[in-house]
């Protein structure tokens, strides 16, 4: 099956514990990285209706869970 990708890449900064988590994870499950990343944020749920659309200078978006007071 091949799949096509609307590729971005992402650079992310994680703490040495975070790192070490996500090591241990890939190496447990033999899983690489990119994999387990784009899997957990298949899983974020993002209410469109509440979710303003910031986009930056290289027209990324920022996504994340808002709710209306902020």
């Amino acid at each position: 099956m091949n799949k096509k990708w609307a590729v971005k890449r992402l650079t992310i900064n994680l703490t040495t514990e975070e790192m070490k988590k996500l090591e241990s994870y890939c190496a447990l499950t033999g899983r690489p990285a990119t994999d387990v990343v784009r899997e957990l944020l298949r899983t974020l749920e993002v209410d469109n209706a509440e979710t303003p659309e910031m986009e930056t200078a290289d027209s990324t978006k920022t996504v994340g869970s808002w709710s209306k007071s902020q």
